[in-house]
């Protein structure tokens, strides 16, 4: 199986982000797939930088799109080459999928809208998802319960879904936590939370973003996020202590059990092999 793991973010988020977990989310993404899927091949890219070379898609299965620190409603350079690759990867009819800012990005270009939720946002967990009727049957969905919880951590979501989209799951805050698009001859699943995440590295972004989760008025002050991230970090010990902090915060196996909580991840995989010719 051959995919191309698509960096959402710029140079200096990388940085940032490889300082905090020890690798960018590319190198995060293709260790999933690998584990998921042990023949996985995954070829890295990193769009927004201006001087990476348009990615080949030719020979490929599919793609993963990473979540990013950028914003489509803010524009610029970094997001207008990265919507030149999903443009090109629809064109193709290359089969996508992406978490948080994938997302947004797939349904920007296929017509929708994408911006600040004015519900607010999720920082740490995505809270009674629930499917709608045309998710309960979706085989991106196929597995998860009536309910669930999984990471989350972003302030902007898809608000307009493009036209002919199928709205797969919401919740309380956001109307799209996952969905089908279909776009040209090529067609993208997705979540707005992040199934690919370890709940170290969740810490760790949570920690990045003290200042935003500060400024939404969820913490009182950037140590009451260190404080929150590191009980998050605890939790696969899987000790007493880590079920204290699991019963404390309504944290279940859909969150703590690793196959659980990138079920999406692995019913895309499995569809492309499934699609696979002998």
């Amino acid at each position: 199986m051959r995919l191309l793991i698509a960096d959402g973010n710029g140079r200096a988020a990388r940085s940032r982000h490889v300082a905090a977990t020890g690798r960018t989310s590319a190198e995060s993404y293709a260790a999933v797939a690998r584990a998921l899927a042990p023949d996985a091949v995954c070829r890295l890219a990193y769009p927004a930088d201006a001087d990476a070379d348009a990615p080949d898609l030719g020979g490929l299965d599919g793609m993963i799109v990473t979540g990013s620190t950028l914003k489509v409603s803010q524009g610029g350079a970094e997001v207008e080459r990265q919507v030149g690759l999903m443009r090109a990867a629809f064109a193709a009819g290359l089969p996508v999928f992406g978490s948080c800012w994938g997302v947004q990005l797939a349904a920007v270009v296929a017509g929708g809208h994408a911006a600040e939720n004015p519900h607010g946002p999720e920082y740490g967990f995505a809270r009674g998802i629930v499917p709608t009727r045309e998710g309960r049957s979706h085989p991106l969905l196929a597995g998860r319960p009536e309910t669930w919880e999984a990471p989350a951590v972003h302030s902007d979501a898809v608000l307009e879904p493009p036209p002919g989209a199928r709205v797969l799951a919401g919740n309380r805050l956001l109307g799209v936590q996952a969905i089908e698009i279909r776009c040209g001859a090529g067609w993208f699943w997705g979540t707005q939370y992040h199934p690919e995440l370890d709940l170290d590295e969740l810490a760790a972004m949570l920690r990045l973003c003290a200042a935003a989760i500060v400024e939404a008025g969820l913490a009182e002050d950037p140590a009451e996020v260190r404080a929150y991230a590191d009980e998050v970090a605890a939790l696969p010990r899987g000790d007493a202590a880590a079920e204290r902090i699991a019963w404390r915060h309504g944290i279940g196996p859909e969150v703590l059990d690793a196959g659980l909580r990138r079920r999406e991840i692995a019913n895309f995989l499995g569809h492309l092999r499934a699609a696979r010719p002998d």
